[in-house]
């Protein structure tokens, strides 16, 4: 006979099973919130590459903290990557929102936006992204940057202003050239 085949398979003790359901689950993890946590990144950095080592360097912090991390560790994690690369600046001065309304302008481009929120301050953006994009609450936002709510929800607020007024003007500049 070719191969030869063991009618009754051996079965694996739970502790032999145990790291292969472990690993399996950490894969799930990794899976459910690798887009979330490589959007946030490349959003903050405008780097693919930057991104790519945000994302493996959160994941990691995340996995030696906890075996099985939720989303609020995984998140945790990248805000302080983020804050130990220097690319979200707690003591960045905000500067002052724009004034006045705006009209807004319709078929936005996908790239149009995204280089509107690159131009954002980087606590701006996070902050945008988060609640905005992401759909974090004002207060769980508050938590991970360790900033009182009503700073945040400020922020937020002058983030929307600012990208607008963004999205304006690169309208504005649009409608010239052509």
């Amino acid at each position: 006979m070719l191969f030869e085949f063991d009618p009754q398979p051996a079965k694996m003790t739970a502790r032999e099973m145990a790291p292969q359901c472990l690993e399996d689950r950490q894969r799930d993890i990794y899976d459910s919130h690798r887009h979330r946590v490589y959007s946030v990144s490349y959003y903050m950095t405008g780097s693919e590459l930057d991104a790519e080592e945000f994302l493996r360097g959160a994941f990691i912090r995340a996995f030696r903290q906890n075996e099985e991390p939720d989303r609020a560790t995984i998140d945790e994690a990248l805000l302080e990557q983020l804050r130990d690369r220097d690319v979200l600046r707690q003591d960045e001065p905000l500067p002052p929102p724009t004034a006045g309304y705006l009209p807004r302008r319709h078929n936005i481009l996908r790239n149009e936006l995204e280089e509107a929120i690159r131009c954002l301050p980087s606590t701006e953006r996070v902050i945008f992204l988060l609640m905005d994009v992401e759909g974090y609450s004002a207060r769980r936002v508050s938590e991970l940057l360790r900033m009182s709510t009503s700073a945040v929800l400020r922020v937020a607020l002058t983030a929307r202003m600012r990208l607008r007024a963004e999205l304006a003007s690169i309208g504005e500049t649009g409608r010239e050239a052509a």
